[in-house]
């Protein structure tokens, strides 16, 4: 087993929540952020926190259970178990549908840029993301209480890679499409500084899908292997490194407010502000 020391485990997870807390922060003050785009990356933040708080406290479950506060085959442990699945697959579900839902908004700005604002509406934004966790709690609570079945299992791994694929093929199309578009708007006043404006937003979705792909897909390899070949010696040879695959998913807690402040303008100066008072 590769064992993360538990110091780094527990700094990465603090630093992941307290900078995607920074992140709610600085929208929720900055009323110039109260965007559909900013609602979006606030949903990202909310899901990197669930993400980073899960492995935290799985952690701290196996150190109890190592030091013999509690068992593996309790009833407690039991439901504390499922309430943790519960909160991974809420994250995961979280952020998919975040990247989603910020993938549509890039794709409605650069396509639609004369109607956007009629298109994606505050309130439209808000009712998007309530109908995006209410479904994701729910499918969280159901697979976690059948997860030891594999009809539950099978749709939700490969739910991942089929979001993933279709989050691929939109912003795949954003830029196939984005310099015939520029060429059709090049008359209209201001259009340059939109459409650089606009690629910019589709740059910045296109990073964030990457790091997620990076973070979260080998975890997610692990629960395939887990379930379907965990005595295949080249399948636990992969599942050795389980603390750093759970690590991974902390770092793109990390890495997300990062991406958000170095690409947004309006963000740094929210976050200069905050912490110059």
């Amino acid at each position: 087993q590769v064992v993360v020391p538990e110091e780094v485990f527990f700094t990465v997870a603090a630093a992941g929540i307290l900078e995607n807390l920074l992140v709610l922060i600085a929208v929720i003050r900055n009323k110039n952020l109260h965007l559909p785009m900013y609602f979006f990356i606030c949903s990202l933040a909310i899901s990197d926190m669930l993400g980073s708080l899960y492995k935290t406290l799985e952690n701290i479950f196996i150190i109890l259970c190592k030091m013999g506060y509690l068992t593996h085959r309790g009833d407690f442990e039991k439901k504390l178990d499922d309430a943790m699945d519960s909160m991974f697959i809420l994250s995961l579900l979280g952020s998919i549908f975040s990247l989603l839902a910020i993938a549509a908004d890039r794709y409605i700005t650069i396509f639609y840029a004369l109607r956007y604002h009629s298109i994606m509406t505050l309130r439209r934004a808000l009712v998007i993301l309530a109908v995006v966790w209410t479904f994701c709690a729910g499918s969280s609570i159901a697979i976690a209480l059948f997860s030891y079945e594999a009809a539950t299992v099978i749709p939700f791994t490969i739910l991942f890679p089929l979001m993933m694929f279709f989050i691929l093929c939109l912003y795949i199309h954003m830029f196939l499409l984005a310099r015939s578009h520029a060429k059709k708007i090049a008359s209209l006043p201001t259009s340059t500084v939109h459409q650089r404006t606009n690629m910019k937003g589709a740059i910045t979705l296109t990073i964030f899908l990457g790091v997620f792909l990076c973070c979260w897909a080998p975890f997610v390899l692990h629960i395939l292997l887990a379930r379907f070949c965990p005595h295949n010696p080249y399948c636990a040879c992969y599942m050795s490194i389980f603390h750093v695959n759970g690590t991974l998913i902390m770092c793109n807690a990390i890495i997300d407010p990062m991406i958000f402040a170095f690409r947004s303008p309006e963000l740094r100066s929210t976050f200069k502000r905050m912490f110059c008072c």
